[in-house]
Order: C-alpha cells, then sequence, then structure tokens
C-alpha cells in the first residue's frame, strides 16, 4: 500500500512540476539569445515567478519519493511505472495551461497507461 502512495505521490508531483515549470516559461516568454548576460536576466525572471518555485518543490517532492520507491521495489518496475507522469502532463497540459490537446495525443497517452500495466504484471 506504501508502494502505491509513492508512485502517486511520485506521478502527481513530477505532473505538477511540469505543468508549474511550464505556466513559468509561458509568462517570461520564448528564450531567443545565447547571449550570457540575457540569459541571466531571463533565469532572474524565471526564478522570480512563483509558478517555477512551486515546481521546484513539486519537483523535489518527486525526486524523494522516487528515491523510496527504489529502496523499496525493483527499478525494472519503478521506472516503467514513472511514464504515467506523461499523463498527469496532458491532464495539466489540458485543464490547468488550457492547451488543445489531439485525439491522436490521447491515444498515445492511452498506450502509454497499457504499457505501465504490461510492465507491471508479473
Amino acid at each position: 500500500m506504501l508502494n502505491v502512495l509513492l508512485l502517486a505521490v511520485l506521478v502527481l508531483a513530477e505532473g505538477a512540476s511540469d505543468v508549474c515549470v511550464t505556466r513559468a516559461m509561458k509568462s517570461v516568454g520564448e528564450v531567443n539569445t545565447l547571449v550570457p548576460r540575457e540569459l541571466l536576466r531571463i533565469a532572474r525572471r524565471v526564478l522570480a515567478t512563483g509558478a517555477f518555485r512551486l515546481g521546484l518543490v513539486f519537483m523535489t517532492t518527486g525526486f524523494f519519493a522516487f528515491l523510496a520507491l527504489l529502496a523499496r521495489v525493483d527499478m525494472s518496475v519503478v521506472v516503467p511505472a514513472t511514464a504515467l507522469i506523461y499523463v498527469v502532463s496532458m491532464l495539466g497540459a489540458k485543464y490547468v495551461l488550457k492547451e488543445e490537446v489531439s485525439t491522436l495525443r490521447w491515444a498515445g497517452t492511452a498506450l502509454v497507461c497499457l504499457g505501465v500495466v504490461l510492465t507491471s504484471l508479473p
């Protein structure tokens, strides 16, 4: 039961971090320079956004859940199960970021879910 809880924390936290970091980057705008001074200015703007900082918290939470899960379950089970992060990210893109998600992408996401189920079977 703890393993399922850790996996849920991992998947939800990492998916949420993807959504938060994406929201932060969209608020900052396109990065189209390689000039170090400009990159530092952009980095400061990104770090100043609450969405990015929240994304870091979620990312850290997911990382520690991943480590805890690896200490309890074989890597051959844990790593494929992390593909469920894509499902959470797709849901976040659709409902939080208000992106248009095509039927083909939903079909691909369903295939990812099927793959996770198949790799988790004994």
